[in-house]
């Protein structure tokens, strides 16, 4: 199992893009503006896309994407997501006044899109890979995911989340984890921005991962911009025993 990073950013300019992960060829872990940096033809490979919550940098490029590939569909796309990201998404996103409702076109029972709800611990399985959705606690509904190969290879992502337990819970009631991608969005001099928009800073991290019996290599994503180099440094400080890697678009993880 193979995780091209696409964008992880907590913004743009320049060469950020907002978060986004191709798994394999076939599966997008959040659409956000990383998906630009696929063509066309790695588009129309995308068969499932899996959304932890709809903050705009988490599917800004998902209307974008399934426009530009509606000509290439012989089969819809299927997005996954907890119901209430749905319901956002119908609501506020596909609704005829923002874009067209791709889960209708061409036909109602013909579309290009279609969604399929999964509640918080639930699993579903697509070509040998399980993927657990475990519930987090950010601003609007939110989920991470529990992501595991054929060959047992275990990846875990937070999506965007602060101090909670169900996200730590969920992974310690495995027997594996080899690589975890979580965010740290802000620096230790904005803990108090970190606590009411919902994500964390190095310092609440650090105290987080202590409820983690498993030593995965952590990879930090979604910093702000002009904040990643701090970031980082503040998380190696508070995480000395652990092994941190500076998450950047373009990065391959084998799982």
């Amino acid at each position: 199992m193979k995780l091209r990073i696409l964008g992880c950013s907590g913004g743009v300019g320049g060469e950020l893009r907002t978060t986004s992960f191709l798994l394999d060829d076939d599966i997008l872990i959040d659409a956000g503006t990383g998906i630009s940096e696929l063509t066309l033809e790695e588009m129309a490979g995308i068969r499932h896309v899996f959304l932890t919550h709809t903050h705009l940098d988490h599917i800004a490029c998902l209307p974008l994407m399934v426009d530009s590939m509606f000509p290439l569909l012989k089969e819809p796309i299927v997005i996954h997501a907890q119901q209430s990201t749905i319901d956002v998404l119908k609501e506020h996103i596909f609704n005829w006044h923002i874009w067209p409702d791709f889960s209708t076109l061409p036909t109602e029972h013909n579309p290009v899109m279609r969604y399929e709800p999964l509640a918080p611990g639930e699993c579903c399985r697509i070509g040998g890979r399980s993927f657990e959705m475990i519930p987090v606690n950010h601003i609007v509904p939110t989920v991470g995911y529990r992501i595991e190969a054929p060959d047992g290879g275990v990846l875990a992502f937070s999506g965007d989340t602060t101090t909670n337990d169900s996200f730590w819970a969920a992974l310690n009631a495995h027997e594996r984890l080899d690589h975890l991608i979580v965010e740290a969005a802000f620096d230790d001099g904005l803990e108090e921005l970190s606590r009411r928009s919902r994500h964390y800073c190095p310092s609440l991290l650090a105290a987080d991962l202590k409820k983690l019996r498993h030593n995965p290599r952590i990879y930090i994503s979604h910093n702000k911009p002009a904040s990643e180099n701090t970031i980082f440094e503040q998380c190696r400080s508070a995480m000395p025993e652990r092994s941190l890697v500076r998450l950047h678009g373009g990065m391959i993880l084998e799982i």
